[in-house]
């Protein structure tokens, strides 16, 4: 079955009534219909009127509240907003059940489009990595600047650890594991999921994981939640076998704004080696390594994040409050005052080698949506 089939997925006015989705304190969430989507939208209001706008792009299996962290962290630099990819989240799935990486492209593109908003400060995680790249190379008029934590770039030997989400892909296998895992707890998928995803598990509070757990419930009384899954993870394989012009890497390497590359050294599902390639290959990139992160440092090391965007977009000459501030040294006298205040077990470096870029320190984070 190709990625582009269209599955059975029951009538929208019969699907079932699920609990609703969570949404934190300062966030507000709506839905934006588009066409053949419709999709939700979480956000924040910015701190102060006049803030570049700024898109944040999930994981696979992930939802717009993976960046919720991230979003409070930069709420005086940019105007936020996430989005729940098509089938994701709160968003339903599109009405071809299309979920090719072209697709989830082509959703943020719309989306983009239709809101005015461009150009963005675009962020992506994992899968919502690779989407990014894609939209990066193919509407540069979208895009300000790219942060990429952990994307899904082809990688030749993948890791073992990251075998089994690859195995979504294979027809059939979505349907094994359901019901080979039809006894397991939400709290024990979630204790699975997050020991995938985090460098220290640990680091998740009491309350972010109950979030979570509430999470996993409501998600699996959606009958196309491992649909969703399984036919976004074959998009994502197959967008890996692409040749020419339409090769991941190719389109990275046409990426015209500047990037921000974040990796971490316990990433179990993205090789923490495909860092220098990724910097080699994005023209005009500074890369980020967090050796204690996992896959969702955005999750994990937020103010650390945050802290590596501003110096990164001071040093780009990115005002990111132009009603208060007129002199970009002076943003970036701020940027790296905020990084060095957050430890030291980071390191940035660009195409000279930058300094330090530091680590969160304290504090724990929220497990809610993890995805990969």
């Amino acid at each position: 079955m190709s990625s582009t089939e269209v599955p059975f997925v029951p009538p929208a006015n019969v699907l079932p009534k699920v609990s609703p989705v969570r949404v934190g304190e300062g966030e507000r969430l709506r839905s934006v219909g588009l066409q053949g989507i419709t999709l939700t939208v979480r956000s924040r209001p910015p701190a102060r009127e006049g803030l570049p706008p700024a898109l944040y792009v999930h994981g696979l299996g992930g939802s717009s509240q993976n960046w919720s962290a991230l979003m409070e962290q930069l709420e005086g630099d940019v105007d936020g907003e996430a989005l729940d990819l098509p089938g994701f989240g709160d968003s339903p799935p599109p009405d071809d059940g299309n979920y090719s990486l072209t697709a989830h492209a082509r959703a943020v593109i719309r989306f983009l489009d239709a809101s005015g908003r461009g150009p963005v400060h675009l962020f992506g995680n994992s899968l919502g990595g690779a989407v990014s790249t894609r939209v990066a190379a193919v509407r540069p008029d979208l895009v300000r600047t790219l942060t990429l934590v952990s994307p899904a770039l082809p990688e030749i030997r993948v890791q073992r650890t990251a075998v089994p989400t690859g195995l979504l892909a294979v027809p059939g296998v979505a349907g094994l594991f359901t019901r080979y895992s039809r006894k397991w707890t939400a709290e024990q998928r979630v204790r699975g999921v997050t020991a995938l995803c985090y460098g220290d598990p640990g680091r998740v509070t009491p309350e972010g994981f109950q979030h979570a757990v509430e999470e996993m419930e409501r998600r699996l009384q959606l009958p196309y939640f491992w649909d969703a899954m399984a036919r976004s993870a074959r998009g994502l394989v197959n967008a890996y076998t692409l040749g020419g012009q339409h090769a991941l890497w190719r389109q990275a390497e046409r990426v015209l704004a500047p990037t921000l590359l974040v990796y971490g050294g316990k990433d179990q599902l993205v090789g923490f080696r495909m860092a220098q390639k990724a910097a080699r290959t994005f023209r005009d990139s500074r890369l980020l390594t967090l050796p204690e992160a996992g896959h969702v440092a955005m999750m994990e090391y937020p103010e650390t994040v945050a802290g590596a965007f501003r110096d990164f977009v001071s040093t780009k000459g990115f005002v990111t409050d132009e009603d208060t501030v007129s002199d970009k040294d002076t943003v970036s006298g701020k940027a790296d005052k905020a990084v060095a205040s957050s430890g030291g077990v980071g390191r940035a470096t660009g195409p000279q080698g930058r300094g330090e870029a530091g680590s969160a320190s304290g504090g724990g984070a929220d497990a809610t949506a993890v995805g990969s």
